[in-house]
């Protein structure tokens, strides 16, 4: 069992390194360049045509390391759909945006009927051809409670929810690959000791994450696009449904569930007083602007989240 633990992860971060010196001067070539927003912090200009759509290396590395096991795992299956479904969808958007020049990429109905048609295909493949029951665990209870027929809803609104939240994230040097290597990392432990067949996956994603890391971090060589923040989330999501684990999420994937709360009251607080609660959402660059370094950010968010994922075994 240890194999499928160690193994895809060196296989992954391997495939990564490799892939990633090569793929970046190409899409400077490609002139695939990031789009930075006026109205963002001033800090980030500097950053206007760092290479992006990094996320299909991260796609890659993590497909081929994941297949190498899938004839004795057949369980991860479902996550791999979700993983490239949302990863597809994000490719879309990047495609519009950096290739054909339109900085909002796809609309916003066009991007959620994509993600509630991924996630349609994953909750079939989950309750279809997977052992996973419609039962819930939760947290610190040792219980585990059963939606019924709640469980698709459920299902819709933290796969969509979880997703845009991770891409949200995606905002600073190193702040989503960082945080997302470590939820992948509590879910590879908690897989491991529960002997599931999701380890293999789980293993690569930490693989994976760790390679673009040492292009990712600050000052970033390449930015991993939606191509890699709605993979991320699509990972995430349906990695903890696969472990009958959603409900950890809001353990170990707070600051997820943050940087997208801080949009939703930032936005509604602002159409009622036209006064705004955050300098700026999302959460990030609210401690960005109130004077804290990129890099300290980052650090502050993924102790925060290093702390939470052994809440989380507790939580167990």
């Amino acid at each position: 069992m240890i194999n499928t633990l160690i193994f895809p992860a060196i296989a992954a971060f391997i495939i990564h390194i490799i892939l990633c010196p090569i793929f970046i001067p190409l899409l400077k070539r490609l002139n695939f360049g990031q789009y930075i927003r006026d109205d963002g912090p001033q800090a980030h200009l500097k950053k206007a045509g760092t290479p992006t759509m990094g996320g299909i290396v991260i796609l890659i590395s993590f497909v081929l390391a994941s297949l190498l096991f899938i004839g004795s795992s057949p369980e991860i299956i479902p996550i791999l759909v979700a993983t490239v479904g949302f990863g597809i969808i994000g490719f879309l958007d990047d495609f519009i945006k950096v290739v054909m020049k339109r900085s909002l990429g796809l609309k916003a109905m066009q991007k959620i009927l994509a993600q509630i048609l991924v996630t349609a295909i994953f909750g079939y493949l989950l309750l279809n051809y997977t052992d996973v029951s419609t039962e819930v665990i939760v947290p610190f209870t040792g219980i585990s409670f059963d939606l019924g027929v709640w469980f698709i809803p459920f299902l819709f609104i933290v796969m969509i929810g979880t997703t845009n939240s991770v891409n949200l994230t995606d905002g600073l040097d190193g702040l989503a690959s960082g945080i997302t290597v470590l939820v992948a990392t509590f879910f590879a432990v908690v897989s491991w000791g529960e002997q599931s067949g999701v380890v293999p996956i789980t293993a690569a994603a930490v693989g994976s994450l760790l390679g673009f890391l040492l292009f990712n971090t600050y000052p970033a060589k390449v930015f991993m696009g939606d191509t890699g923040s709605l993979a991320l989330g699509g990972f995430v999501a349906a990695t903890a449904f696969m472990l009958n684990m959603p409900l950890f999420l809001l353990i170990v994937g707070l600051i997820y569930v943050l940087e997208a709360l801080s949009v939703i009251i930032q936005v509604g607080y602002y159409k009622m007083t036209k006064k705004r609660i955050f300098r700026m959402a999302p959460l990030h660059h609210h401690y960005e602007l109130g004077g804290w370094p990129e890099s300290r950010v980052v650090a502050v968010f993924c102790i925060i989240t290093a702390i939470l994922c052994l809440v989380g075994l507790l939580a167990l």
